[in-house]
């Protein structure tokens, strides 16, 4: 197996240095053009045809680099983007990748730039083979916040392919099923009064008190209808989050602000769940005089379920010697099915150590990542 650890911390080190924070505060928000530029000029180096993909939001862009041609192949894909960081917490600098005690120390370095080096080891066999089918490498943005860069994909109907792999950190343990998450806001505006006279005004805290009882109903009977013992927390969830209203105790509430989140399992449906929960506000809003606002603080994430008989998650559990699990975080692979290919996640590293200060990635697990994506093209490119 050709594979240089040196060239993958020379790789890795130039991503990390490269700060690429996508968040929904934007003082944290940053682009992520200048790492999708890099990653463009490593693959334009290696023979593959890039493209360059802008966003609507400014500094942000895909990539799309693509070696061979025809039907099939194979998507590799990973984001570009980082979570925020607490710099006073980190024992090294974030953007200075540290070799320490067998672990590789950086922002990203798990989560999940140390994904497309492991690619570039793994495709240089191949480079100068003919290849039946192409390989694919993705790198999108937003996938630490909005999603934004594989929403684009898939509205745009590309990358085409049979089967795509998602290097998050699984600690190499193919992943075929995730929970979808929905994080929404209900706002009741009532109207302020004296509180000693509650007929000078609509409490809307009060009202809150009602929609919050709507939701935890809500929740015990989803609790009650599905169920899915693949997941080490088999119902889905409803987490009421936090809440604001009011300005005092002798003033009636004239505003209150709910924010909550929805954990659904395969086969709930996001769309489906916010017109029941707005079914069921709407008598709340009449009975009690008040304004119920119901909006989604983002866009969403289905629910992905790849099936167990799948080629690519046989392949997948062959390959690892791992049966293929469940896992509690999110990911783009509903957007990778949305576009028709078979899904798994699949990468080096754990989810332990990613949005933490001091994320590593274990060097031990590169070798074998290394293997695995080789493998991969052999089959389904080669």
């Amino acid at each position: 197996m050709t594979y240089s650890l040196k060239n993958y911390q020379t790789r890795l080190a130039q991503l990390v240095a490269i700060p690429s924070v996508s968040c929904a505060v934007p003082n944290w928000d940053m682009p992520n053009l200048p790492v999708i530029e890099l990653l463009a000029s490593w693959f334009s180096d290696l023979g593959f045809n890039t493209q360059i993909m802008p966003l609507e939001q400014t500094g942000k862009a895909n990539l799309i680099a693509t070696l061979g041609s025809g039907d099939g192949g194979l998507v590799l894909a990973g984001h570009s983007d980082t979570v925020p960081y607490d710099t006073n917490r980190w024992q090294s600098d974030p953007f200075k990748l540290i070799e320490k005690e067998g672990k590789f120390y950086g922002l990203g370095a798990t989560d999940m730039k140390g994904f497309f080096p492991v690619i570039v080891e793994a495709i240089k066999p191949f480079l100068n083979k003919p290849l039946k089918h192409p390989l694919i490498i993705l790198a999108t943005a937003d996938e630490e916040s909005s999603m934004s860069g594989a929403r684009a994909l898939a509205a745009a109907g590309k990358p085409k392919a049979r089967y795509a792999v998602i290097g998050e950190p699984t600690e190499l343990v193919p992943i075929r099923m995730h929970k979808g998450i929905m994080m929404e806001m209900i706002r009741v505006r009532g109207k302020s009064g004296h509180s000693s006279n509650p007929a000078l005004g609509k409490n809307a805290l009060e009202t809150m008190t009602h929609v919050m009882g709507e939701l935890i109903n809500l929740r015990s009977e989803l609790q009650l209808k599905y169920r899915n013992p693949n997941f080490a927390v088999q119902t889905p969830t409803l987490n009421l989050g936090c809440i604001h209203g009011g300005d005092g105790a002798n003033r009636i509430c004239g505003e209150c602000e709910l924010h909550f989140d929805l954990r659904l399992l395969p086969g709930m449906d996001n769309a489906e769940l916010r017109e029941i929960i707005q079914r069921r506000l709407t008598p709340l809003a009449e009975t009690s005089g008040t304004d119920i606002i119901f909006s989604s603080l983002f866009e969403g994430i289905e629910p992905f379920d790849e099936p167990a008989e799948s080629e690519l998650v046989k392949i997948c559990e062959q390959l690892t010697g791992h049966k293929s699990e469940s896992v509690a975080f999110a990911t783009e692979a509903p957007f990778m099915q949305e576009l028709g290919m078979q899904t798994v996640v699949l990468g080096p590293g754990s989810i332990n150590q990613a949005h933490q200060p001091d994320e590593f990635i274990s060097i031990n697990q590169i070798e074998p990542a290394v293997k695995i994506v080789q493998e991969l093209i052999q089959k389904f490119c080669v």
